[in-house]
């Protein structure tokens, strides 16, 4: 019987299963590039996919049949993620910073103009507008779920969750489109570098992010949340509010001043 209202966690074999399946990806994306054999990286986002699956596994019976998440234990995980999201910023910041070095003093490399020489950029006005109002929408759709939930009308909730999942797998479609009509590559210049880079990598958190909506949404159905518990589904819509914001700050700087 435990007489403190912290968690020490138990013997587990998943940090070490991560850990050999984040080195054979490295290992493998090596081999990829050198070698042309995508073997080795498939195997290792296998292994992490399988990792993330049992270890999320383990942390959802912690929470909702042991009770071992205690009010302490809440105010810590919300403390991390808070601090995870942090980290999340200051990685984003270090694209829009060599988006901006790049930008507001164009090089001789680059015909010393931005965008540079020859780049058609995308126009503003048409995809990246609607997945904007895409971001937007779901951000209000993962807000009304949250306030469902505060007042306890499950069936409502679950709507609003299903709603924010559609959104983001549509944004990530229209993504994909747009990826694939473009009329520049990731090695066109300084431009197509940073554009690919802080586009692509928002467009991974953005997945990610509908993963971890779609797990609190299958969570909600089997009853796992309550008005005063829910620390799993408010990770998740702190998360997707992030992505949100990240998406605004990415088309006004990108596809709109920078165009």
């Amino acid at each position: 019987m435990n007489n403190h209202p912290f968690h020490l966690v138990d013997k587990s074999p998943w940090p070490i299963t991560g850990t050999i399946g984040v080195m054979t990806t490295l290992t493998g994306m090596v081999m990829w590039f050198h070698n042309s054999v995508m073997a080795g990286m498939l195997m290792g986002n296998i292994i992490i996919i399988m990792t993330m699956i049992q270890w999320w596994r383990d942390v959802i019976r912690e929470a909702s049949f042991q009770g071992i998440h205690t009010y302490k234990v809440i105010l810590s995980m919300k403390i991390g993620m808070m601090m995870f999201i942090l980290s999340e910023i200051l990685f984003f910041m270090s694209f829009f910073w060599s988006f901006f070095h790049s930008s507001l003093a164009p090089t001789m490399e680059i015909g010393m103009k931005w965008p540079p020489l020859g780049i058609i950029t995308f126009n503003p006005i048409n995809i990246p507008m609607l997945n904007t109002m895409i971001l937007l929408g779901s951000g209000i759709s993962i807000t009304w779920a949250h306030n469902e939930l505060i007042n306890k009308n499950y069936s409502k909730m679950n709507q609003a969750m299903i709603i924010t999942v559609m959104l983001g797998v549509y944004f990530s479609l229209m993504q994909l489109y747009e990826y694939i009509e473009s009329p520049f590559c990731i090695s066109d210049s300084v431009y197509g570098s940073t554009f690919f880079m802080a586009t692509g990598f928002h467009g991974l958190h953005v997945i990610i992010g509908t993963i971890f909506i779609l797990v609190s949404t299958s969570r909600n159905y089997k009853l796992h949340f309550s008005d005063n518990h829910h620390v799993g589904f408010e990770a998740s819509a702190w998360y997707w509010h992030f992505v949100d914001v990240v998406w605004l700050f990415l088309y006004m700087s990108i596809y709109w001043w920078g165009s």
